[in-house]
């Protein structure tokens, strides 16, 4: 089994803060994102790599596991979730390595965790068949463990409003030698960098086993006007400069579309930050549960001006003057 480094994967130090990974992370999706690079594979095999690292240094517990325990962590966290489900005791480290009580690792738990290539299988079956009795052939008789399918990736770019409203993608996929139709639903609030799961809609199953998974892996365009900050959503507001100085209403928009009614008081200034509650990105799973919208002031001016209204400025230019 190949090691990954997701530290390198990434080109960030074992040091790095999560918004140094977050902020690596940003970076190297968006340089190979397949959309950026239509047809190119060594791009798209770099942006798997990418996500794939994400996902473990960007969830503190997987990040713990991979820096304990390196190349084996994933298997480890198997096995660990194997004892809990069946009531087997487990060490609390691979073969042994922390405390803890210790137990004899099965073959079919080798082969699980190592391989049905590796070099040490035959070896361990050998070993085991004293205690698993022969085989048909005399060797050792193993259980029938029952395989699975591969998980498959596939990258899917959303606008702002289908990630604020939640969407759904048609998918074809290629298996087997034959195609087929998914739809995935994809929820409100998706952040970039998500993978969505749809479960059992991977390579298909073996006999005997289980199909695999597909993730779909979220790239969310940028959007002309509104900004996205965690939950939270930022536009910028014009207010005529009349109704900067005298006070009164403006309109604000929302990426649901509609408009909202935005209180300004006298003598607003461009730039004053305006928060409007509830009115920013849902929460995945909680559906009453949204971020805010922040609106900051531009004060506009006048792009061409009546007779009456020159004169009018003239007087306010003069009035000045005078004070």
């Amino acid at each position: 089994m190949e090691f990954h480094d997701y530290y390198k994967t990434l080109g960030v130090p074992k040091t790095a803060s999560d918004a140094e990974i977050k902020k690596a992370y940003r970076k190297l999706a968006r340089k190979h994102h397949p959309d950026l690079n239509p047809g190119d594979k060594a791009a798209e095999a770099k942006f798997k790599e990418v996500n794939e690292a994400n996902e473990v240094l960007g969830d503190p517990d997987k990040r713990k596991k991979f820096d304990e325990l390196g190349a084996n962590w994933r298997q480890y966290e198997q096995q660990a979730e194997h004892a809990q489900q069946t009531g087997a005791p487990f060490a609390g480290a691979p073969f042994g390595g922390g405390g803890g009580a210790y137990r004899t690792v099965s073959p079919d738990e080798m082969e699980e965790m190592f391989g049905a290539d590796h070099p040490f299988s035959d070896f361990f079956q050998t070993f085991f068949a004293g205690a698993q009795g022969p085989g048909p052939a005399g060797g050792a008789r193993r259980s029938a463990r029952p395989r699975r399918g591969r998980d498959l990736d596939q990258p899917v770019t959303l606008t702002l409003e289908e990630a604020f409203t939640g969407t759904t993608r048609h998918l074809a996929i290629k298996d087997d030698g034959h195609q087929r139709t998914v739809e995935i639903r994809i929820p409100a609030g998706v952040k970039e960098g998500a993978r969505v799961r749809s479960a059992g809609e991977g390579e298909a199953a073996p006999p005997g086993g289980a199909a695999g998974d597909l993730f779909l892996s979220v790239h969310i365009e940028p959007h002309p006007r509104f900004e996205r900050r965690g939950q939270d959503l930022h536009v910028r507001v014009g207010v005529p400069v009349t109704t900067a100085v005298l006070g009164g209403e403006v309109s604000a928009p929302s990426l649901s579309g509609s408009s909202l009614r935005l209180k300004i008081p006298p003598l607003t200034g461009t730039g004053r930050v305006f928060r409007l509650r509830a009115h920013g990105m849902p929460t995945v799973g909680k559906k009453d549960e949204r971020g805010d919208l922040y609106a900051t002031v531009d004060v506009t001016i006048p792009t061409a001006l009546s007779d009456d209204a020159r004169k009018l400025y003239e007087a306010l230019r003069d009035l000045e003057r005078k004070s």
